[in-house]
């Protein structure tokens, strides 16, 4: 069983969590994703928000090197919702335009390009933060 830290406030509304590079911190990074929206009175997100934070767990759990990742959720303006993962790696991810059918996996970026206004990769001097935004009342 996960035994996650404690979640935190981190400024301008936000909360952030260390979990395990493992796909089982999915689950809790959906909990963190939900609590937040509900708290913010944005539950309209919710279900695109969670399935977003979900594909990103995914990518860093592919290609992070460290046995952990921080999840970020963050309010940058009230109608405005921004979800992250960060991880040790200082590979940028890349939307594959034509994914191989050979192999399942890699399409998650495409799904989250689908779903969210805006999405992209802040780099860190030791690795990254891939984010995604939704805006409450717009469709990507």
């Amino acid at each position: 069983m996960i035994e996650p830290a404690a979640s935190r406030s981190t400024g301008r509304p936000a909360y952030s969590q260390t979990l395990p590079r493992e796909p089982r911190s999915a689950v809790v990074a959906r909990r963190l994703v939900r609590a937040g929206l509900t708290l913010w009175g944005l539950e309209s997100l919710i279900d695109d928000a969670t399935l977003i934070i979900t594909e990103l767990i995914g990518h860093a759990i592919d290609h992070g090197r460290l046995v952990s990742i921080r999840v970020v959720v963050c309010r940058p303006s009230e109608k405005v919702v921004r979800v992250g993962v960060v991880d040790r790696s200082k590979a940028v991810p890349k939307l594959k335009a034509d994914p191989d059918g050979d192999h399942p996996r890699g399409l998650g970026l495409l799904l989250v390009d689908a779903l969210a206004d805006r999405w992209g990769t802040e780099p860190y001097r030791w690795g990254k933060q891939v984010w995604a935004e939704l805006r409450e009342g717009e469709t990507p």
